[in-house]
């Protein structure tokens, strides 16, 4: 029996001791983004915007980049939608491209990328998802801090907008899953190219060279695409940046609970960009270091280790507030929820196929 809990505790610690080093990391983060209106002389950007069935929420989105700075042309890939999307798009004055089917191999988001990018005519190419709310600004502000920085390729984290109490309270838990694995993902030092985090929600990157590259087709495979693109393009020498953006760029992801659930569910493990024996000790070290220190403490089993990752846990929530548009009591509860978000991690990991947007994938 003492065997065993000295085994348990040294578990324990080294998982304590990794997340500590990872959460470290927000002591060296890249300056947020800040807007920026000039725009050089003879540069332009083709906005493209992937989206299958979104008639209920891309105007916004359109609306916020009419006239914006720089922008060239915004092209909506209307992705085989059963919808308005069209209509509603066309009417907003976007270009429409009719997306064509899904070639084997492909998934379906990479292929409606890879046609909007194709058929741009910007030197520089902005994606955004349909349920993003960009700042008009943004655009020109992303294309001057990568050509400043000598970044190559570039995501951006925005602000979450959680409009039901069940999405504010387990959304930032599973969020914070992802701080827990790999630690702040603006780092401002070099990271090995295997540990890289992406947003595909936003992504810049001067056209021709990435297509020179490949454009979307090393990783069509790939269900979160993002993130595979970011270590491929950092794995061939690019210089690869995700950058801080609250004040630029608002996404309304989800809104209930059980949609963040189904959603998070999809993509959280990093299915098929994770080898599974790093999923499995990742898992862990959010396990024992995130997820099981409250209830630990409030069952009165807790130790003084419990006692310390709790207090870590309440600085992560702190550190990200500034990820959300409202924080009420919701968000300030979502510790309470760790343990739900852990779940789904875990049935991320032993999941085999995955059904998204009407489309099943392995």
């Amino acid at each position: 029996m003492k065997r065993t809990r000295a085994v348990l505790l040294a578990i324990r610690v080294a998982c304590a001791a990794a997340a500590v080093v990872r959460l470290s990391r927000a002591r060296h983060r890249r300056p947020p983004l800040v807007a920026e209106a000039t725009f050089n002389d003879g540069e332009s950007v083709s906005v493209v915007v992937p989206a299958r069935d979104e008639a209920a929420r891309i105007r916004p989105l359109l609306d916020a980049l009419s006239g914006a700075p720089g922008v060239c042309e915004v092209i909506v890939v209307d992705d085989e939608s059963t919808d308005g999307t069209s209509a509603i798009a066309a009417a907003s004055g976007a270009r429409m491209i009719a997306g064509a089917p899904q070639p084997a191999g492909w998934v379906g988001k990479a292929w409606a990328l890879e046609q909007g990018i194709r058929a741009a005519t910007g030197e520089w190419v902005v994606t955004l998802d349909a349920d993003t709310r960009p700042s008009p600004l943004l655009p020109a502000t992303l294309v001057a801090r990568a050509r400043r920085d000598g970044l190559e390729f570039v995501t951006v984290g925005g602000r979450f907008e959680c409009p039901t109490a069940g999405t504010a309270w387990l959304h930032p838990a599973m969020l914070t899953t992802l701080v827990y694995r790999f630690g702040p993902p603006d780092g401002a030092r070099p990271q090995r190219a295997g540990r890289l985090l992406a947003n595909g929600q936003c992504m810049a990157f001067a056209r021709e060279p990435f297509l020179a590259g490949g454009g979307m087709a090393p990783v069509s495979d790939r269900l979160v695409e993002d993130v595979a693109l970011a270590r491929h393009l950092a794995g061939q020498g690019s210089s690869v940046a995700m950058l801080d953006g609250p004040t630029l760029l608002t996404t309304r992801m989800f809104e209930t609970g059980r949609g963040a659930w189904g959603g998070w569910s999809r993509s959280l493990a990093l299915p098929g960009v994770e080898p599974a024996w790093r999923q499995v000790v990742d898992l862990t070290i959010v396990a024992v270091a995130q997820a099981l220190p409250l209830p630990r403490v409030l069952l009165r089993r807790g130790d003084v280790l419990d006692v310390a990752l709790l207090a870590i846990r309440l600085g992560t929530l702190a550190g990200t507030s500034g990820a959300y548009e409202r924080r009420g009591a919701a968000y300030w509860l979502s510790p309470l929820a760790d343990v739900p978000a852990t779940v789904a991690l875990a049935a991320g990991i032993g999941r085999r196929r995955h059904r998204w947007r009407g489309r099943t994938y392995s």
